[in-house]
Formats: structure tokens, sequence, C-alpha cells
């Protein structure tokens, strides 16, 4: 479906926008990084991703784009679907036009352009003027403090704000399914708390999104359904609900061990070892 208005889609369908079954990915041919990882969105959703730095969380995301091959990598078995149909390595222009957007980690704006010129190139694929103007008004009305520094070079912003930027960039493709890379990393509680509440918003103007996030507490208390990925695989999955008050969860991502002490990151690794077969 090429990109336009934004889509309202059905809360209750059951049926996956993205699903990922049986992935495997190596790089340079030889460093084998998803080891059969099967993910799935439903249309609608917010579906968290958890795992610490080197699960391979951001190589999954790069099998969903396509953009795999950029970096030396490639799926070796498995497949990618959007909306049932096969998407594996497709190209990343045809996936954008299908209604896929996506916002990498480190936010990564054009620091030399102004608020508007960074959100005109959001909408490259965006056909006619109506429709451009639609999504902008539409990340005006999400970011008031964009929409107070619209001529303001984007370099000068702070984390929160290129954050937001980085966001609006994207939802001016009105995207059906939007990939969050680690939105809250570096940025303060508050400003995480922001973001969590744009995400419900977005969501709730008819967004699927892939939240993929280290910042647990976070990331569950805006999704519905939510995967672990350690080591490559998916080691747990369930609802977001169950998940947050799943003690292993708690212990190695909410901070909080056994005895109500903050573990060790060497036992953390252990004893998740030892506990999830990774």
């Amino acid at each position: 479906m090429e990109s336009g208005a934004a889509v309202l889609l059905d809360k209750g369908a059951t049926h996956p926008i993205l699903s990922v079954h049986g992935v495997e990915v190596v790089y340079n041919d030889a460093v084998l990084v998803l080891r059969g990882v099967s993910v799935e969105v439903g249309a609608g959703q917010v579906v968290a991703l958890l795992g610490a730095n080197g699960a391979g969380k951001t190589t999954l995301l790069r099998a969903i784009t396509g953009l795999l091959a950029v970096h030396r990598g490639k799926v070796t078995k498995g497949a990618v679907a959007l909306d049932g149909q096969p998407v594996t390595g497709a190209d990343p222009a045809r996936l954008v036009r299908r209604g896929l957007a996506q916002v990498m980690e480190g936010r990564r704006t054009f620091a030399e352009l102004t608020v508007d010129e960074n959100l005109r190139a959001g909408a490259f694929s965006v056909r006619g003027k109506a429709a451009r103007t639609e999504a902008h008004q539409r990340v005006m009305d999400l970011f008031p403090p964009l929409a107070a520094r619209r001529r303001q070079v984007a370099g000068y912003l702070s984390g929160g704000e290129q954050q937001m930027l980085a966001i609006g960039r994207a939802l001016m493709q009105s995207p059906r399914l939007l990939l969050l890379d680690e939105p809250s990393l570096g940025l303060a509680p508050r400003i995480v708390e922001q973001i969590a509440g744009i995400v419900r918003t977005v969501n709730e103007q008819g967004t699927s999104v892939l939240l993929v996030e280290q910042n647990a507490a976070m990331a569950l208390s805006v999704a519905g359904h939510g995967y672990v990925l350690e080591n490559g695989k998916v080691v747990k999955e369930g609802p977001a609900d169950r998940l947050a008050a799943d003690r292993d969860i708690q212990e190695f991502y909410l901070g909080v061990g056994e005895a109500g002490r903050r573990s060790f990151r060497e036992v953390k690794s252990y004893r998740r070892k030892k506990r999830w077969g990774a």
C-alpha cells in the first residue's frame, strides 16, 4: 500500500501486519547473529522487543527493513512478510512505499537542516501536496516543541527534541508500521515518559509499532505483547503485563534482584544463560 493519509487499523484484527518466521542472519558469510527468530506484530498492536546490547535487536530490524546488505549481512534461513506478502531482502525504498518506517538508534537527524527541512525529507515518498500538508500538521500537533522550533537547525535541539524530530520525520510517511530502535536511549526519565506517551498516541491514531528497547519498564508499559531476545534467539515471549511480572525479567531487565537489590552484570549473564539456555 502506498504512503498517504494515516490509515486507521482495526484494533481487534488478529492477522499480523509483520511476520518474521525462523530467521537466521549471517554477517560476512561467517558470523551467525540471529538463530531462528520468529516475531509477529498484529495490526493495531504495540509489540516490545527487549534485549541487552549485542542480543541481535538491530540486526532483526535490518532483516525486516532490507538494510542487511549495507552491513554485509544476509538472511540465510526463514522469511519476513508484510501483510502476508514475502519481503525478505526487498529493496528498502519499496518497503517504505508499502507503509514501513523506521527510527534508527541514535536519532540520526540531519543536523545542518532545519526542523521543517528534516520533516520534508521524511515525506519524499508521499504523493500529493495535500497529503504532505496533512502529515506535517499531524507532526506539529504531536510535538508542540517542534512546532515552536520549525526554523531552528536540528543540531541545536536538545536530545529529547531530536528524538521527537526523528519520530516526526518517520511519521511524515504516514506509515502503517513504525519500527523504533531504542527511542529512550540517553534521555532523561521525564523525556522517556513523554516518548512513551507519544508511542501510545501514534498507535491510537492507527499505526502499529515494533518497539525495540533495553528500557524494559518503558517498553512493557506501552506494549500489549513482548519478546525477549538473547544471543540471537527469542528466549521468552508473552503478554506485556505477564512479562513485567516475570521474576527473571524483573531481575535481568528491571534491575531488581531476588533480595530486592540490583544484580551485578556478570551474575546476571551467568544465571540468565543457565535459566534460559541461551
